[in-house]
Parts: structure tokens; C-alpha cells; sequence
């Protein structure tokens, strides 16, 4: 699905981005040009990479040594 329209950013960018090291809104804005026209869609931008930080941190296994 398309995030930012004005740049043709989509949800599986922003997913990407994250995966790649991408930590913050600068940063993605940096990498991608999500939200550097408009600004229609930093909301939804904001809360993919937000949502796509928890899932990668969801993903990394745990390890409890005693």
C-alpha cells in the first residue's frame, strides 16, 4: 500500500527502511523522501515504522542463560 503518494513510498518501503537500521522518522524521511512534500502522510508513515521497529525487535529470540 502506498504511504506517500508524493514519492511513491509504500508500506513495504518504510518495512524495509527499518529492517536496513532506519530508527527514526529523520532518518526515513532521509532515506525514502516519505512526507518531504506534503506531509499528508507522516502520520501513517510515523506509525508503519513505528509498528515495523516493534515487530523486528518482537523477531529477535531471547536467550536466559543461568
Amino acid at each position: 500500500m502506498y504511504i506517500c503518494l508524493c514519492n511513491a513510498v509504500t508500506d513495504h518501503d518504510i518495512r524495509r527502511a527499518a529492517a536496513d537500521g532506519v530508527r527514526s522518522f529523520a532518518e526515513l524521511q532521509a532515506r525514502t523522501g516519505c512526507s518531504d512534500c506534503c506531509g499528508c502522510c507522516e502520520a501513517e508513515a510515523r506509525t508503519t515504522l513505528t509498528k515495523a521497529i516493534e515487530q523486528l525487535t518482537l523477531d529477535i529470540p531471547l536467550f536466559v542463560t543461568a
